[in-house]
């Protein structure tokens, strides 16, 4: 199995990255691996971290990197050479089975769509990112690949995020429910409520629409679905929430000493709280529904985190991600086309 490796993509790029592919050569020893990025930027850290020379990895060049205040699209016009768009060709050319980048996630999406382009049946992709709740975690789908979404693409991402769930928490049917702004099935804009008749329908486990306070502290789906909007404002208010949090916690607990000697008391307590809400152990969320495996990781992404992304990369593979993908939106009746045919055929019952 190869997998590329998107060595200019992230914040501290490229050396983290090439560090966090050097854990990997070392402790993933069934991959061969590609680096994609510019040549003469990333053999400094090659020779730095002793793999220059490894029989199982060889360097892609790529002129140019999209930085992450650049517009998605740039992978496709203005830096058509950017290892984005590197890795993803390879991709395309089946020269790779998977890519890893912790680059620019619009532009990740851009390349993978147009070159690589969607499973057979499936409308869109989704970024499928996995949060911490108080009982155990859930798969957010989509975390941000679609602003605008319809019926057809959150009954696939229901699907697709199914399937997933099942190799990511080991669960032979996951729930499923439907991000609105109440439980009742009359709740939600036009887009939740239609979406919920066809999903209500469908051989999964769905439980129905969840509000995204229980999510978190109740836990009540395994796979929460909504648009890439939605998912996204979620997301980083999650994201925004858990550092207000840890601010908050120092601020309070060194006000004075009583507090601050019970916070050295119960340093591995807030270590593993931290933990929780951590990345690296994931590494990065897949864009399911791509005809690839693709993984994206936060920008700000450790070595180790890189590391997972790339495990992760490799085990979507080997458990044949993509196949189940396919036979299961075939075996559901809800290819593009015959969703689109099911919704014509519903406004045409209505109207008549």
């Amino acid at each position: 199995m190869k997998i590329a490796v998107d060595a200019m993509g992230g914040d501290y790029a490229p050396g983290v990255v090439v560090e966090g592919l050097a854990m990997a050569l070392y402790q993933l020893p069934d991959y061969e691996y590609v680096l994609v990025g510019h040549k003469n930027k990333i053999n400094f850290y090659l020779e730095k971290y002793g793999i220059a020379d490894h029989p199982r990895l060889s360097v892609y060049h790529a002129e140019s990197v999209v930085e992450m205040s650049e517009p998605s699209v740039s992978s496709l016009r203005g830096k058509k050479n950017s290892s984005i768009t590197a890795c993803a060709m390879l991709l395309k050319q089946k020269q790779v089975d998977a890519m890893v980048t912790p680059g620019h996630t619009g532009a990740t999406v851009a390349a993978t769509k147009v070159l690589v382009r969607t499973l057979p049946g499936v409308d869109r992709p989704a970024l499928g990112a996995s949060m911490p709740s108080s009982k155990a975690r859930f798969l957010l789908m989509d975390a941000g690949a679609n602003t605008e979404c319809t019926v057809v693409n959150l009954v696939q991402f229901a699907i697709m995020g199914s399937v997933y769930a099942r190799y990511l928490y080991g669960m032979e049917r996951p729930r499923v429910g439907l991000i609105s702004v109440g439980g009742e099935d009359i709740k939600g804009n036009s887009l939740t409520k239609e979406a919920f008749g066809y999903l209500d329908r469908l051989p999964i486990n769905f439980v129905g629409n969840v509000e995204p306070d229980d999510t978190i502290s109740n836990c009540e789906a395994d796979v929460i679905i909504c648009d890439g909007f939605t998912g996204n404002v979620f997301l980083k208010c999650c994201e925004g929430l858990a550092k207000a949090t840890g601010f908050w916690l120092k601020q309070f607990l060194a006000k004075n000493a009583i507090r601050y000697a019970g916070a050295v008391l119960a340093r591995n307590a807030f270590a593993e709280l931290k933990q929780l809400g951590s990345s690296e152990a994931l590494g990065g969320a897949p864009l399911l529904g791509v005809n690839g495996i693709c993984i994206i990781g936060h920008g700000s992404s450790s070595p180790l985190a890189v590391r997972n992304a790339i495990r992760m990369a490799g085990e979507c593979v080997e458990f044949d991600l993509n196949g189940q993908i396919v036979q299961a939106i075939a075996e559901m009746h809800c290819t593009t086309s015959e969703l689109e045919q099911q919704i014509r055929e519903a406004s045409g019952k209505r109207i008549n």
